[in-house]
């Protein structure tokens, strides 16, 4: 299993996220940080915790998640972003969904913010609880038509990845998640696995509003979805 984490000036957050990494109880077979043009200290983070690094000077989150596909050596490649924390069980029950049903081919799990006021929390404790399994019902398994994916929390085997050409590197950010978790469901099955949730900032919520936020990812998810392309085509500063 290796785990590949996409990083474009995240030296304000990649400490915390590779000591959780390293303090897994399953440790990753491999960690991977694809330093994605970064300016700031975050390849001299990550190398002075001996993880390896490798640059993808072209910035853009896609074309750094292809560069660790091509870049790293698990059979299974789990990718977590820069500014989440794993809980330490949390790759160990990531491989057991693998082990437990040998035909699965990706599986995505939620967030928990560690930042985020108590609104905030309850709002997505209340949406994880509800919409999100509506929605997995509708689009999963009625319309077959793909399945909700979280580009910051997901775990996918390199042979699948492969069989669909690995990532679009024509997306620039918006969708990009609901692009791949859709291109995999016709490979073979996709979950969502509750159990498998890392803990992440709520920064894009805090600069952009939480209303913003949502009608943002929504619309890009539906447009995705139906006519497999997503809404919005600019880049969004993945740091915040």
């Amino acid at each position: 299993m290796s785990v590949i984490v996409c990083a474009y000036n995240e030296g304000g957050y990649i400490q915390r996220c590779l000591e959780s990494l390293l303090s897994q109880s399953r440790r990753p077979d491999d960690i991977l940080v694809v330093n994605n043009a970064s300016t700031d200290d975050t390849p001299a983070i990550a190398r002075g915790l001996g993880v390896r690094v490798v640059d993808e000077p072209r910035k853009g989150l896609v074309r750094a998640r292809e560069t660790g596909r091509l870049s790293a050596t698990g059979d299974v490649l789990v990718y977590i972003d820069a500014d989440c924390r794993a809980p330490g069980d949390w790759l160990a029950r990531v491989e057991r969904r693998f082990v437990g049903r040998s035909d699965l081919v990706a599986l995505s799990g939620p967030y928990r913010f560690y930042d985020w006021d108590w609104i905030g929390r309850a709002l997505i404790a209340a949406y994880d609880r509800t919409l999100a399994p509506l929605t997995q019902l509708v689009v999963y398994r009625l319309m077959k038509a793909g399945t909700l994916f979280y580009g910051g929390n997901f775990a996918v085997k390199r042979d699948a990845l492969a069989a669909i050409g690995g990532f679009d590197t024509t997306i620039e950010f918006h969708g990009e998640d609901t692009n791949i978790g859709r291109r995999l469901v016709a490979v073979g099955p996709v979950a969502m696995a509750g159990e498998c949730w890392l803990e992440t900032s709520a920064r894009r919520y805090r600069a952009m509003g939480r209303g913003a936020v949502f009608r943002l990812y929504i619309r890009n998810f539906w447009s995705e979805i139906l006519h497999h392309r997503p809404k919005d085509t600019d880049h969004l500063d993945v740091r915040i």
